[in-house]
């Protein structure tokens, strides 16, 4: 009877530690996934700061060129920037 009882310890102990070790990727998978948020909201926030600045610098040049090819340039730059504003924001 005690060999019977001793295997069933161990297996019991072997259940447990499997359980175990599942939870504990679970555990790790959560937190993998919550920083791979984390890094895409941080690169869409990038995104976003480098096309309001990129859009400052064309407007910027708006008000100081007179050519009107050049300024029909920065326009079209203007909205295309403005486009990629409004979907990512």
């Amino acid at each position: 009877m005690a060999n019977g009882w001793e295997s069933n310890s161990v297996q019991a102990q072997m259940e447990a530690h499997e359980i175990n070790q599942s939870e504990q990727v679970r555990a790790q998978e959560v937190v993998d996934e919550k920083e791979r948020v984390g890094r895409l909201k941080a690169e869409e926030a990038r995104k976003v700061q480098a096309l309001q600045l990129t859009r400052a610098r064309i407007r910027e040049q708006l008000s100081r060129t007179s050519n009107e090819r050049y300024t029909s340039l920065l326009n079209t730059e203007l909205q295309q920037i403005e486009g990629e504003l409004a979907k990512l924001v």
